[in-house]
């Protein structure tokens, strides 16, 4: 009897034991899986605003990364992104009126993704001046660089699901609806 009640007390404690191990270990891997640099936290926030969480923080990362920063920047991404903003907005656009002229649609795509109004103004929305990295005496806040590091998140997100589709779905989200909507507004009051 006393065998078993012996078996039975090692059990119980070997059961308490796994169960303290185990919340000690998701209290390390949640402290771990925080963000703890500044950067992080603003890839975190920015994630948030988007509505889209990558699965490759790496992309978002590189995206935020400007060419006066680093070798490895968002050129790439920047322009993988214009293409998909460009493709959205084509294919929003031919949804609503399939007879267009391609002069009607290249005049609406280029509403949408000019650096001086749309593009520099739904970043600066975003606060992307003050995320993306840039050297010393490079001005983070210049149409460019913001608009450069927009078109990059949606390059970022095409590269994290392997579809432009999905990347046209979050700048529609962003951008706000199929038109040029907030950005057209602000653009004056910005610039």
């Amino acid at each position: 009897m006393k065998m078993g009640r012996l078996i039975i007390l090692t059990l119980f404690l070997l059961v308490k034991f796994s169960a303290i191990q185990a919340r000690a270990g998701n209290e390390v891997r949640d402290a771990t899986l925080k963000p703890s640099s500044p950067f992080s936290l603003a890839l975190e926030t920015l994630q948030k605003q988007i509505g889209y969480t990558f699965q490759s923080i790496d992309l978002l990362r590189r995206a935020m990364t400007h060419s006066s920063f680093s070798e490895e920047n968002n050129k790439a991404l920047s322009i993988l992104g214009a293409s998909a903003i460009e493709t959205s907005v084509s294919l929003q656009y031919l949804k609503k009126d399939i007879d267009a002229s391609a002069k009607d649609l290249n005049n609406r795509i280029l509403e949408i993704s000019q650096v001086e109004s749309s593009c520099a103004v739904d970043a600066i929305l975003l606060g992307l001046q003050k995320v993306i990295r840039v050297a010393p005496k490079t001005n983070a806040s210049a149409p460019a660089v913001v608009c450069g590091a927009f078109r990059a998140i949606f390059g970022a997100v095409a590269m994290d699901t392997g579809k432009s589709d999905d990347a046209g779905k979050v700048f529609w989200s962003v951008h706000g609806g199929g038109e040029v909507g907030r950005a057209a507004a602000l653009c004056e009051s910005v610039f």
